[in-house]
């Protein structure tokens, strides 16, 4: 069973859906060719249980360039971060009348799931960077 989790420009939409590897596989060679001309990163395999999928202008190249390298922080800070994070993210999303547009769903992030480093290290990384490029304080220190 595989599960998906869905980053868009400007919101994030975490799409958990159950699929078949069959069906991740003969759609995986044409979304890949599609996400990398739209600067989207997405990782996934046939060993992971849950993958990432970020379509943001300028993250790419953010995660390059500005992110912290894979292993410099453990799973469980990263988990921890994502947990309090999403939870001020949903709190936003189900008051829009008070932040407006910019959280325009919410994040089905379940603390109870290990969803592995891969997955905690995109959503972290993605989070900093639309806290840095949208201004926005999602609770705690962002690291710059």
């Amino acid at each position: 069973m595989k599960y998906n989790i869905l980053l868009l420009s400007g919101l994030i939409a975490l799409i958990i859906a159950c699929s078949t590897k069959n069906n991740v596989a003969s759609n995986n060679k044409d979304l890949s060719e599609i996400r990398s001309k739209n600067d989207t990163i997405r990782i996934a395999n046939d060993s992971l249980e849950y993958e990432i999928i970020i379509i943001d202008p300028g993250f790419n190249s953010w995660l390059a360039s500005r992110a912290k390298p894979r292993g410099f922080y453990g799973q469980p800070y990263l988990e921890n971060k994502n947990r309090f994070w999403v939870n001020e993210w949903n709190a936003r999303a189900m008051n829009p009348q008070r932040f407006g547009e910019l959280y325009q769903m919410q994040i089905d992030y379940k603390p109870q799931i290990n969803y592995g480093y891969e997955v905690n290290y995109l959503l972290y990384n993605y989070l900093v960077f639309f806290q840095v490029t949208n201004n926005q304080k999602l609770g705690g220190i962002i690291p710059q």
